[in-house]
């Protein structure tokens, strides 16, 4: 349910907060926008 999701993420917050640690990025900008670009291209003209 809604209330069950918003509660998990209210937990996940208060525990990454505890221990927060910096975000690393695992990718290039590139290979980024490469994979949105192969998503786009999927979805575009699903019918939705």
């Amino acid at each position: 349910s809604v209330r069950d999701l918003n509660a998990d993420i209210r937990s996940w917050i208060e525990n990454w907060n505890d221990n927060p640690r910096p975000y690393v990025w695992s990718k290039t900008a590139d290979q980024i926008l490469e994979s949105i670009s192969k998503y786009c291209s999927r979805i575009n003209g699903s019918g939705h």
